[in-house]
């Protein structure tokens, strides 16, 4: 599926297509989501002798889930290429704009060269004697002829043109592709809307009616959307310019889309979340439980009274240790008081811990990668987390190698072919391709990545590095080489080719336990709180350590509210603002610093919407991040300002304990250090194929980077338990092993695991489960 218009129409025939089956006006609301989705993974991926063989009822039911939720699909896909459609045509246009303009600059120079003779003329005859105008005319012209400085003054003129109105002139010159799918999608798409979005919808609405009409006048066609520089291509009297009408309605519906003041309901992409929020009904039996559990006061004046307190105490502990805190002083930069934070060195390594570190590496067993997977799942039996798609049960022999070598073949981006054995059943092109199939998905993945977190939490040595309580969230970034509307373009991280990222959260004790696949290079701010309240292992992090790219003051206010610590590492901390509650409050030296008034009558008066957007979070009837993209867009609602609000408050009490706790800035700094080693050992495993991901579908997508992720965390699971056998090791030959030499140890090291080749799986040489592979003999001669 391209981007282009072709592909678009190609796109909007297959909506119809679905909805000529009769059956998409079929309600599912009464329906758990959890079976719809069941049913409809089994429709898609089940072939038609298994449909025939289910009893008639569940045959019909599969059928209608599925294609009721193609519709959905196919319009996600439809107005994928359509947005995306419109943000190629509008920045085509500015970059366009962008080179006629570099193109001209010679003619730029020449005609402000001409120019400034006569500006120096002029101000030359300043200083003389009054002369009359012809006397100085001749002399002008002498310098420059009349021919020279009218071409001077026509570029000139025709060069600086305002930007609004060469971007007008560039979308009118793209009216007749726009034309090629325009007609096809107002046909087929159902646009509906919030009262912002009417104006829009009735435009919309017009255009239909319009037709292949040729003869329009200004008077048939709602007036509402035409404004600024509009206006003065479409006049309110006479005959309507189409060209200009059509494009000043898409230019609009582009920003209302984003903002979903106009929104499509059947498609789960484009529909408004902020109408999946609690219904007033839902709310009013839940806001006592969403209160108590989130530990927040129904009443806004108790609530504004303790984060008011909150803030008070932290200012005054800042300000009182300030002078004993050698990290930080204060500072006057640019007629403003900023916190200056040293630059702290390293923690040192002391002889001790590289010689723990030395020994620890050379007793690490060496192995290949196909045997780490096998005795991982004997430990943990993750490979029977992976069901049939069909939910009927297997008689198949040796599934758990299949699924460990279909897992291998993604993770490290090689293909099944690195790991067919012909003259093995279980590892036959044929298995391994049915395994891939029916038993790879999203949810199995990740019900079997909960039983390698739950297990590593189990290790004793684990303890050393944390209790799980702290987490990160950051992106890898995949460069995707074939045609698809699932990955974004980025230069910086891509080149002249798109990608996507693989936004992945890791507990302070290395495990994984979330991702989410995203189109491009989208902020991982907009994904953050998914990952912490979705994520289904025995992990319960309250504390999430991200980079400077995910923090706004929205996300701040969402993770206090639901009682979550956000805290990013920022790297513009000078520019930072700081927030006051009570304006009369005094915080001495800090005084000069907390400029920045809180609102508190805009909290208040929007204090009961805040707590149902929290409770909507909480109870999982709207995702995070759909509702983040949405109430970002400018201008934000009254509701939106209300919430970066009470996120300037968790903002400034992050950055005055960032600047005032060592231990708090170490916390962070060392999860950042974790997250960005596990992407070193990520990108070693997906080494096939020049580490670029190649799948054209997002379900593609999520299943081959969920692989890697478990793999990556089956690794780490490995390594903590050889590292933990080691150390007892070590223990009991007499060896000082501290705790806090233990804490800086890794499980992250791979220089002992074969990564690459052909990978072969050993059916008959498996070790038992209740036995460990021998530890290296540290004076052992490598071959």
């Amino acid at each position: 599926m391209s981007v282009s218009a072709p592909g678009l129409v190609g796109a909007l025939k297959r909506v119809e297509a679905v909805r000529r089956i009769g059956v998409t006006t079929l309600d599912l609301s009464g329906f758990p989501e959890q079976r719809l989705n069941t049913l409809f993974r089994i429709g898609m991926g089940v072939k038609a002798q298994a449909m025939r063989r289910m009893t008639r009822s569940r045959r019909i039911a599969t059928l209608l889930v599925t294609v009721r939720r193609l519709e959905g699909q196919a319009l996600d896909d439809a107005l994928t290429l359509f947005e995306s459609l419109l943000t190629d045509l509008f920045n085509r246009i500015e970059r366009q704009e962008d080179g006629a303009r570099q193109d001209q600059l010679p003619s730029l120079e020449e005609a402000a060269r001409r120019s400034n003779q006569l500006t120096l003329a002029f101000l030359e005859s300043l200083g003389q004697p009054p002369q009359d105008f012809p006397a100085f005319a001749a002399r002008v012209l002498a310098l420059v002829s009349q021919e020279q400085l009218q071409a001077a003054a026509e570029t000139v003129q025709a060069l600086t043109r305002p930007r609004s109105e060469t971007r007008l002139e560039g979308l009118l010159s793209r009216y007749s592709y726009v034309q090629q799918f325009l007609p096809a999608l107002l046909r087929t798409v159902n646009f509906e809307g919030s009262a912002a979005g009417g104006p829009s919808l009735a435009a919309l609405q017009a255009l239909r009616r319009l037709g292949r009409r040729s003869q329009i006048m200004a008077t048939e066609v709602p007036l509402t959307l035409v404004k600024g520089d509009w206006s003065k291509l479409i006049p309110r009297k006479g005959p309507l310019n189409r060209p200009a009408y059509t494009l000043c309605v898409l230019d609009h519906l582009h920003l209302a889309l984003k903002r979903r003041d106009v929104f499509v309901s059947a498609s789960p992409k484009f529909s408004d979340p902020r109408l999946r929020l609690l219904s007033d009904q839902a709310w009013t039996a839940l806001k006592a439980e969403v209160c108590r559990s989130l530990d927040l006061d129904p009443d806004p004046q108790v609530m504004l009274a303790q984060l008011s307190a909150q803030l008070d105490e932290r200012y005054r502990l800042v300000e009182a240790r300030l002078q004993q805190n050698a990290a930080v002083s204060l500072a006057e930069e640019e007629g403003r008081t900023v916190l200056v934070l040293q630059e702290e060195e390293a923690l040192p390594e002391p002889p001790r811990l590289r010689h723990l570190r030395e020994l620890v590496a050379r007793r690490m067993p060496r192995l290949d990668l196909p045997d780490l997977l096998l005795e991982v799942h004997r430990w943990t039996g993750c490979a029977n987390a992976f069901t049939q798609l069909s939910e009927a049960r297997t008689r198949v022999g040796h599934l758990d190698v299949s699924v460990c070598a279909v897992l291998l073949a993604e993770a490290c981006n090689v293909g099944l072919d690195a790991v067919v054995q012909p003259e093995t059943e279980a590892l036959g092109r044929g298995r391994l391709s049915w395994v891939d199939q029916h038993y790879l998905r999203a949810e199995t993945i990740a019900s079997a990545n909960a039983r390698l977190v739950e297990f590593q939490a189990t290790i004793p040595t684990v303890t050393a590095w944390g209790d799980g309580q702290v987490a990160s969230v950051d992106g890898l970034r995949f460069r995707v080489p074939v045609k698809t509307i699932y990955a974004g373009q980025n230069p910086k991280y891509f080149g002249v080719r798109s990608g996507v990222t693989y936004v992945n959260f890791i507990s302070d004790q290395y495990s994984g336990f979330h991702s989410i696949v995203v189109p491009g290079t989208l902020r991982d701010s907009l994904f953050a709180l998914d990952g912490m309240i979705e994520q289904n292992t025995v992990l319960r992090p309250q504390q999430l350590v991200s980079d400077t790219a995910a923090s706004s003051y929205m996300v701040f206010g969402l993770f206090r509210l639901l009682g979550y610590q956000f805290s990013p590492e920022l790297a513009d901390l000078r520019e930072r603002t700081y927030a006051r509650v009570t304006r009369e409050a005094n915080y001495g030296k800090l005084n000069a610093l907390a400029t920045s008034q809180v609102s508190t009558a805009l909290i208040a008066n929007h204090w009961d919407d805040l707590l149902r957007l929290a409770g909507s979070l909480m109870t999982r009837t709207v995702r995070a991040s759909d509702l983040l993209k949405v109430i970002g867009v400018r201008p934000k609602s009254a509701l939106t300002r209300a919430l970066e609000q009470v996120g300037r408050i968790a903002s400034t009490l992050h950055l005055l304990s960032y600047h005032d706790d060592p231990l708090y800035r170490r916390t962070i700094g060392t999860q950042r250090n974790r997250q960005e080693a596990r992407h070193r050992l990520a990108r070693a495993v997906f080494q096939g194929r020049h580490g670029e991901l190649r799948q054209h579908d997002v379900a593609g997508m999520e299943d081959q980077l969920g692989a890697l992720g478990l793999v990556v965390n089956a690794i780490i699971l490995w390594n903590t338990r050889s590292l933990d056998l080691i150390l007892n090791q070590l223990r009991v030959d007499g060896v000082e092993v501290r705790d806090e030499d233990v804490q800086r140890l890794s499980p992250l090291k791979f220089g002992h695991i074969h990564l690459g080749g052909r990978y072969h799986f050993s059916l008959t040489s498996q070790m038992p489960a209740d036995q460990f592979r021998r530890l290296r003999d540290p004076d052992e001669v490598e071959s």
